[in-house]
């Protein structure tokens, strides 16, 4: 018998082609694993009450009656005012992790000064500090100060925490930037001020965007320091969620939460997917440039 000569080209096209079986077949395992959850919950708060564990694919009589119930203050439920608080507190501790962390990290990466790397490992250790261990602390502070159940016991520990990530994400952006754009613009008569606003932040502005993105996501889903910090008028989404009450006495409202989940997580899993593209297109369009 005469063996059959496989060509070599073929052999290298056949692999390449497995490899990329492999890694779509992978990629979706990996997608259908994290959207599960979110799929299940979504389909739950659809659900009439009397069939929260109802296992179909589907609801089989969906509603929105556990939309309405999530809204509805008669039961307790002042969801909108709870959503106005998530936006007002990661909206200020957002934009205040930025001003500080964008000058911070610039600093860090671009300036030499001595005890610099123990200062960014002070502020990487700082992120990594277990927010429980704060919790007494804080409380017999801001009870002293007359703090508890105002917006300012909200938003000053979420910055203390929001602002290493800040610091240390835009700290390694900065470390891949052409200085020398920044000093051609000097040699051109720019001051540093000049230089920094009309070279750097131009370039840097999609690793602003993203560490925005990030900050707010941890400033949203921020729920121990709410918890005992907060009172009815600045309670957040997270906190309010687990506070919910059903139509009945010692009822569990399995699907009223399920649709304030949706209302909260699903808008934000939409802004990230939206700006996906336009975050990492500007990162390679800032690097040609």
């Amino acid at each position: 018998m005469s063996s059959v000569n496989i060509p070599v080209n073929a052999k290298s096209t056949n692999r390449t082609r497995w490899a990329q079986t492999r890694t779509y077949i992978s990629a979706g395992i990996i997608v259908l694993w994290c959207l599960a959850p979110f799929y299940w919950m979504m389909a739950t708060a659809f659900r009439p009450s009397d069939s929260t564990f109802e296992m179909s694919f589907w609801p089989s009589n969906a509603t929105w009656e556990n939309f309405t119930t999530a809204f509805a203050e008669d039961r307790g439920n002042h969801f909108g005012l709870n959503l106005f608080n998530s936006l007002l507190i990661g909206a200020i501790v957002t934009i205040v992790a930025l001003l500080v962390g964008v000058f911070a990290a610039y600093a860090l990466a671009r300036l030499n000064f001595r005890f610099k790397f123990v200062i960014l490992g002070l502020i990487l250790g700082a992120s990594m500090f277990p927010g429980v261990a704060l919790i007494t602390p804080l409380f017999q502070l801001f009870t002293d100060w007359g703090w508890i159940g105002t917006y300012q016991a909200l938003i000053l520990p979420n910055i203390s925490f929001v602002l290493p990530l800040t610091v240390y994400t835009l700290v390694s952006f900065f470390r891949e930037m052409p200085w020398e754009l920044e000093e051609a613009a000097r040699v051109d008569g720019a001051t540093q001020g000049q230089a920094f606003r009309k070279v750097i932040m131009p370039l840097a502005a999609p690793a602003i965007f993203t560490t925005a993105i990030l900050a707010f996501i941890a400033s949203w889903n921020e729920f121990l320091i709410a918890s005992q910090l907060s009172n009815d008028a600045t309670k957040t989404v997270t906190v309010a969620i687990a506070s919910f009450a059903g139509a009945q006495p010692h009822q569990e409202p399995y699907t009223a939460v399920m649709a304030a989940g949706t209302i909260v997580t699903v808008p934000l899993v939409i802004l990230v997917l939206v700006f996906q593209r336009k975050i990492v297109a500007g990162l390679t369009a800032g690097g040609v440039k």
